[in-house]
């Protein structure tokens, strides 16, 4: 038996992790080993077992960013930094559901607020505990990576975690994720 805990918040951005610096990034749809690694020290849990993310739009806002360097303006006598404007596809309604193997875990996660990456991207639980099998949990509308190296897998990253160490899984999707309002 899986307890899991449900999580909302009104908007959600998940940088992928080959987008350095880019123009327009678009939010990752799945959490990483390395971000569930940080939500589960931020909830102060043993182990978040499965997941899944769903939304309802990506919007598409801007951002404006300062270079870390400065430039020497000589005449002016001042030193500034460049700044641009990049495009942040984030998404609108998040939800995300966690597992957990312990009630106790998850009564104790559904009292705290989480962020998917940033912190602005805040999520709140939902008060009330679900019980699902993994079966019933596998029927949850949403994306999950699922860790591991396999025939499907590919590349999501290194982990921040444990000594920059490539993270690999393989994407899950169940139902409709993007529900499009």
């Amino acid at each position: 038996m899986l307890y899991i805990v449900k999580y909302t918040g009104p908007f959600g951005f998940i940088k992928p992790w080959t987008a350095v610096r880019d123009g327009k990034t678009f939010s990752q749809q799945f959490l990483t080993p390395s971000i569930i690694e940080g939500i589960r020290q931020k909830l102060e849990v043993s182990s978040i077992v499965r997941h899944k993310l769903t939304y309802s739009s990506i919007s598409v806002q801007q951002e404006q960013t300062q270079t870390r360097g400065w430039e020497k303006k000589t005449q002016q006598k001042m030193m500034v930094r460049k700044q641009s404007i990049l495009e942040r596809g984030v998404m609108i309604n998040p939800i995300l559901y966690l597992a957990f193997v312990l009630e106790e875990e998850a009564q104790k996660s559904s009292m705290q607020h989480i962020c998917l990456c940033r912190n602005e991207d805040l999520l709140f639980p939902d008060p009330e505990i679900m019980q699902l099998d993994e079966n019933e949990f596998d029927q949850l509308t949403g994306f999950e990576l699922r860790f591991g190296e396999n025939e499907k897998s590919f590349l999501v990253g290194f982990n921040r975690f444990d000594e920059a160490k490539p993270m690999y899984g393989w994407l899950e999707i169940a139902g409709k994720p993007v529900s499009g309002m």
